[in-house]
């Protein structure tokens, strides 16, 4: 891989990504022949050293994998070694979990949105450059980021990794008269999200299409977050209908505990992150995969916004395989995070008891959770003293890789038959196109290195930063 111009390293280990990626296409005349996204971010085996931990740890140590979706981690965490444990946590406990989880997508979905994407479709090379001329846009975002951050500050005891989140629900709860005033913030937000909507639904999107397997959890009755059960929406190919189709087709699910008998990992000589496979066929997840799965299950208003934007009805079987929409669906789900978290404050008693015990017992648990990028998968193996004795931990970002690639390489070819492409021309698609399924890397506005390989009788290499 190529890091920052000329020097190549190939670094064969693990990572749980949030930092730099460098792309390499390598092109025989007009053909692409491969499109390789390769994460170089140093591994941190985090399941490593999480063996011969207590079982209590995983939720406070696993939030630092991420700081931007740290509750991600936290309650996929719990959600494992409570299964683990044989204990679930139910009513208003539950609720504040989901509760908790929609500050996170507020705040995230929103840094997205906001400084890392729209930026790209007016030719801005960054948020602040784009507040030069839509500052009243740029505004917005970062009061709907205020507001999610909020949240996780009141449920969580801070913005970044949460330190109130633990096994059985949570070391404090709130009372009803402290969620009053983040309920009025709240409502000016859905406002806000509204809007965001409606802009982002202006923006001019390529025609693209995304011929892969669709995974996300769901929760029949509701939009899933923080549970639910793996779905699989086959690519739109296995029915002989075209890549780009809006047509829903039937899906399967698995449980939870099945998830790593049907997503396999595997090590790839480009990359520091594991890529995955979904019974050996590439699949997405995050945005798409959930709309496409469970956008039936989103709030009146979500759903009235999402027609509004041009994304079709959901319950009419209508689903979007565009990853260069992905931004709206994004800005649909923000909405949805608003105001479910508005409908979770107005039904709020305070439980009892802020946590539920859980007592350590020998077994293996398995959690799952939609991060803001995706589906997220944890299990834990425990002693009888509750020692961890194996981990495993699943990102979003590791099981899309093999995805964005396929992506990236269909993408290019298109552009190829439009013509001659200069390399620069090529890396602004590139880095349109990853940010399209927003990766956890954190220098999102610069970030890729490309390299491309021509030729036509034999090849030839050059860099382009």
């Amino acid at each position: 891989m190529t890091h920052r111009g000329s020097k190549v390293l190939h670094v064969g280990s693990l990572a749980r990504v949030e930092g730099e990626t460098a792309l390499h296409l390598i092109m025989d005349g007009d053909e692409v022949a491969e499109a390789r996204l390769a994460i170089y971010e140093p591994p941190r085996f985090f399941e490593a050293f999480l063996r011969g931990r207590s079982y209590t740890e995983p939720p406070d140590i696993t939030s630092r994998v991420c700081g931007i979706c740290p509750v991600a981690y936290q309650l996929s965490a719990c959600r494992a070694i409570e299964d683990a444990c044989g204990v679930v946590v139910d009513g208003q406990l539950a609720a504040l979990r989901r509760l908790l989880y929609c500050g996170e997508w507020i705040e995230s979905q929103t840094l997205h949105i906001h400084l890392l994407h729209a930026p790209d479709f007016y030719g801005c090379d960054s948020a602040i450059d784009l507040a030069r001329t839509r500052r009243a846009d740029v505004e917005r975002g970062l009061r709907l980021k205020q507001a999610g951050n909020a949240i996780l500050e009141l449920l969580g005891g801070r913005a970044i990794h949460p330190v109130n989140v633990r096994l059985g629900g949570f070391h404090r709860i709130p009372t009803r008269a402290e969620l009053r005033p983040l309920a009025e913030r709240l409502r000016r937000a859905r406002d806000d999200a509204q809007e965001t909507v409606r802009w982002v639904a202006g923006f001019e999107f390529p025609d693209a299409g995304c011929d892969n397997d669709l995974l996300a959890l769901a929760q029949p009755g509701s939009y899933a977050i923080e549970s639910g059960i793996p779905t699989v929406m086959p690519a739109p190919t296995t029915a002989g209908l075209p890549a780009d189709s809006d047509r829903a087709l039937p899906t399967r699910s698995f449980g939870v505990h099945e998830f790593g008998d049907h997503v396999v990992e595997s090590q790839v000589r480009h990359s520091t992150a594991l890529h995955s496979r979904l019974d050996g066929r590439r699949h997405l997840t995050g945005s798409l995969a959930r709309y496409a799965i469970s956008g039936r299950w989103l709030s009146p208003i979500a759903l009235q916004a999402a027609q509004d934007a041009g994304l079709g009805d959901p319950r009419q079987g209508i689903v979007c395989r565009n990853p260069f929409r992905s931004i709206v669906i994004r800005a649909v789900e923000v909405l949805y995070a608003v105001d479910e978290a508005l409908r979770i404050i107005e039904a709020y008693e305070p439980a009892p008891r802020s946590y539920l015990d859980v007592p350590a017992r020998a077994g293996t648990g398995h959690g799952a959770t939609e991060a803001p990028r995706g589906l997220l998968y944890h299990r834990y193996a425990l002693d009888a003293q509750g020692t961890v004795t194996d981990a495993s931990l699943v990102p979003p970002t590791a099981q899309n890789q093999g995805a964005i690639e396929e992506d990236l390489r269909r993408i290019v070819q298109e552009r190829m038959r439009d013509g001659d492409p200069t390399d620069a021309e090529l890396t602004v698609l590139c880095e349109r196109a990853i940010r399209n399924h927003d990766p956890c890397i954190s220098c999102s506005a610069h970030f890729l290195d490309l390299t491309v390989e021509r030729g036509g009788r034999g090849l030839r290499r050059f860099h382009a930063e």
